[in-house]
């Protein structure tokens, strides 16, 4: 539970339609408890909900991104009924970053471990500070981090991805860096700055061409290429049927600028 009165996740908003939310129980590391689960549940819900929403950060208060699950709290509540309930939410609450209709962009900064670390996956981008570490840890307590597989190996290549479940080790931002972790490597003071060029690019794009290609882009790696070829096919041909496109291509016979609404 949260020591004080403050929210477990923290919202915050620009003009631009930025939302940034902040993991709050940095006490606790921002272990994601089934509190956490459920307010960052609500949170998600509330941007897919809100057309105005144009790209997501995922940051963490305190010391450390996320440490994964509150492994106290499951050792306190033990029962089979229990885990298979609270590692059900966690992928769902997973599965609902993946399915927002805009990037999601985790910042990343002290550790990301365990679960942690598969929220850093499952999210489209990452920015981390130089000096993050990663691991898939659960393996050092006796529990292979097997939901977090699901996502670290479609980030990483096989032998990275198992390497880091099997042996539990910390990697480094660089080593996360060139494994396909992250995107990005900036000093910790210098973090924000790294990520705004992201923001920025995403949130001068059209949002509903950046959400048919941000949910197609994840069907696709789930298929064949035969069936993922034709669900492109059918996608590109919705969006050019979408004003935004027909508008950007204008834009470029005419040799203009875009004038996206």
């Amino acid at each position: 539970m949260n020591a004080s009165a403050d929210p477990l996740v923290l919202r915050s908003r620009d003009p631009r339609g930025l939302v940034t939310l902040t993991l709050n129980r940095p006490q606790s590391f921002n272990a994601l408890s089934e509190e956490m689960l459920a307010a960052l549940d609500g949170e998600l819900a509330a941007i897919a909900a809100d057309d105005a929403v144009r790209c997501v950060v995922l940051a963490g208060a305190g010391k450390a991104f996320c440490a994964g699950h509150d492994l106290k709290q499951m050792r306190e509540k033990l029962s089979l009924d229990y885990c298979e309930e609270l590692f059900g939410r966690c992928s769902a609450m997973m599965l609902a970053i993946q399915r927002l209709p805009v990037p999601v962009i985790a910042r990343v900064h002290g550790i990301a471990t365990a679960a942690g670390c598969q929220l850093v996956a499952v999210c489209d981008l990452a920015v981390a500070a130089s000096d993050a570490r990663f691991a898939a840890s659960g393996i050092n307590v006796g529990l292979f981090c097997s939901t977090p597989s699901v996502t670290l190996s479609r980030n990483l290549g096989r032998k990275a991805a198992f390497e880091m479940l099997v042996t539990g080790d910390f990697i480094s931002a660089g080593e996360a860096l060139a494994k396909g972790l992250v995107n990005r490597v900036a000093a910790p003071e210098a973090l924000d700055d790294e990520i705004e060029p992201l923001v920025a690019s995403i949130v001068a794009k059209p949002r509903a061409a950046v959400a048919l290609g941000k949910a197609l882009f994840y069907r696709q790696l789930e298929i064949g290429i035969e069936a993922a070829l034709a669900d492109a096919s059918q996608t590109m041909a919705c969006n050019m049927m979408e004003g935004c496109a027909q508008e950007g291509v204008q834009a470029f016979i005419e040799k203009r600028p875009p004038a996206w609404r």
